[in-house]
């Protein structure tokens, strides 16, 4: 791969079961930079579990791609590394300390770590020492049940990462939006040693530019907003501003390329998996919700297609 440039980067944030390939493929063609793999388990990839081995696909258009594994327990880190190692398309694996989702939290995983900063940093310097890919990273948050983000900045100025994503809540603060706090964001850009990737609530152009002024990072991470705009890395990028029309125009033609994409992926089976993110493209709209009572009915391309096909010409007329 090239250089890694991390100058106004633009990343897709990993999302369990939903940063999937077929998501990333289409997200990628509307100019995110870096794609993630959803998060995977440094056990699950140590024991060889075979959801996993398909969780580690790339697309042929992802390039950088970055895998996120998550744990504590150094053996069996270094037992997943080891099988990420024989992977040759992987540049960057990325370190979850942020995963607020207690199953993984309670067990001192995810932000977890948080909670034992020496530890945390004693594990990237282990990733670092055991992977063959070109660079590592790091996703934290900004506490677990407190704000301590001059601490984690500090802790991390000793870790061999290449760069840190900062989500700006807490562990207890989950995804309230009254409690993102780009403050703490600002705090750790000005003491860590290495490019600060800024995560939480960016949802539009506008809010891209203010987020990035106020922290001073070089770069920002998006999620949520990606799942019924993943446009929104081209908006971004070009400052475009659409009216309802178009917007429901793209939405339209995603939804059928995601749809044919998650098909080639998955099968038959992928049309089940696909409801979820009809879910979002429907968001807003007059009708969504007897069309999203429809659309879980649904287990055939055909059928779905046409579904999506008479619910968004509806808008388009």
């Amino acid at each position: 791969m090239m250089a890694l440039n991390l100058n106004n980067i633009l990343i897709l944030a990993p999302l369990a079961g939903y940063t999937d390939l077929p998501f990333r493929s289409v997200v990628k063609e509307f100019g995110a930079d870096l794609t993630v793999s959803e998060m995977i388990s440094s056990h699950a990839l140590a024991f060889k579990n075979k959801r996993t081995e398909k969780m580690l696909q790339k697309a042929p258009n992802e390039s950088p791609y970055s895998v996120q594994v998550s744990g504590s327990t150094p053996q069996i880190m270094v037992q997943a590394i080891e099988r990420l190692n024989l992977e040759k398309d992987i540049d960057i694996i990325d370190f979850n300390c942020g995963c607020p989702a207690p199953k993984v939290s309670h067990h001192g995983n995810g932000s977890g770590l948080l909670k034992n900063l020496p530890h945390l940093v004693a594990m990237l310097k282990l990733i670092r020492e055991y992977s063959k890919t070109p660079y590592t990273s790091v996703k934290v948050r900004i506490g677990f049940d407190k704000k301590i983000p001059l601490e984690i900045a500090h802790a991390l100025n000793d870790a061999p990462v290449d760069f840190v994503v900062v989500h700006g809540r807490t562990k207890i603060d989950g995804y309230k939006k009254e409690c993102i706090d780009y403050d703490s964001i600002a705090l750790m850009k000005k003491i860590l040693n290495k490019p600060l990737v800024a995560n939480g609530e960016i949802d539009c152009p506008q809010k891209a530019k203010e987020v990035l002024q106020h922290t001073g990072a070089d770069g920002l991470m998006i999620g949520r907003a990606a799942l019924a705009m993943p446009w929104i890395f081209a908006m971004i990028k070009e400052c475009l501003h659409m009216d309802f029309v178009q917007e429901v125009g793209l939405r339209y033609q995603i939804a059928l390329k995601h749809l044919e994409k998650m098909v080639e992926f998955y099968g038959q089976r992928g049309v089940i998996i696909y409801r979820k993110n009809l879910h979002h493209y429907s968001k807003g709209l007059e009708g969504a919700s007897e069309f999203r009572d429809k659309v879980n009915r649904v287990d055939n391309q055909e059928e779905m297609c046409c579904l999506i096909e008479d619910f968004f010409k509806n808008f388009l007329r």
